[in-house]
């Protein structure tokens, strides 16, 4: 990406939602309007216990979603009616901020969502109080990065984008503007 590149949906925010969002609220300083803060991709991978080649394929699948190396994350403590040991692989993770969050964001809502099976709109109900919201997909299939053919299984991944809004309502006016399909 060069320098002068500005991606769709921050331009979006910039030229358009942030000044709805200052009318809908009626804020009185501009650094009161909320904004989307970070994005995290989190996908566990509960069969790296049995063969540790999963995991490296799932981190494979989550750099050519995100578009950047994903962190793999380690067991806390042995548990063993899983076979799990301490220290061993069992997911990955990545964080997403500034043009890449917006780039994934407008691939989300504007690629992914729709090629989900039977999809009716996401939950406005998954907001946890201080304005961040969270969604599960079921799939990796439904990002076009993923060919379907270099698929061994499927996984599923939580999507959780934080926002600065204060309050659950001006989190959903901000995602609902930047194009998330919320059903009630």
């Amino acid at each position: 990406m060069s320098k002068d590149y500005t991606p769709r949906l921050k331009k979006k925010y910039d030229e358009q939602i942030r000044a709805k969002l200052k009318e809908e609220f009626s804020y009185t300083n501009d650094m009161q309007i909320p904004k989307i803060d970070k994005v995290v991709i989190n996908m566990g991978v509960g069969e790296a216990v049995a063969d540790s080649k999963k995991i490296k394929t799932a981190l494979a699948e989550m750099e050519k979603i995100a578009g950047q190396k994903p962190v793999a994350t380690k067991a806390r403590k042995s548990i063993a009616g899983f076979k799990l040991r301490e220290e061993m692989l069992i997911g990955c993770k990545v964080t997403l901020r500034r043009e890449r969050m917006y780039e994934f964001l407008d691939r989300l809502t504007n690629i992914a969502l729709p090629r989900v099976k039977d999809f009716r709109g996401l939950n406005g109900k998954s907001f946890d109080g201080r304005g961040n919201f969270a969604m599960g997909l079921k799939e990796q299939l439904v990002f076009p990065e993923i060919n379907y053919d270099d698929v061994d299984d499927i996984r599923g991944m939580d999507i959780i984008v934080c926002t600065t809004a204060n309050s659950n309502e001006e989190a959903k006016s901000l995602l609902a503007q930047c194009g998330f399909p919320f059903r009630n």
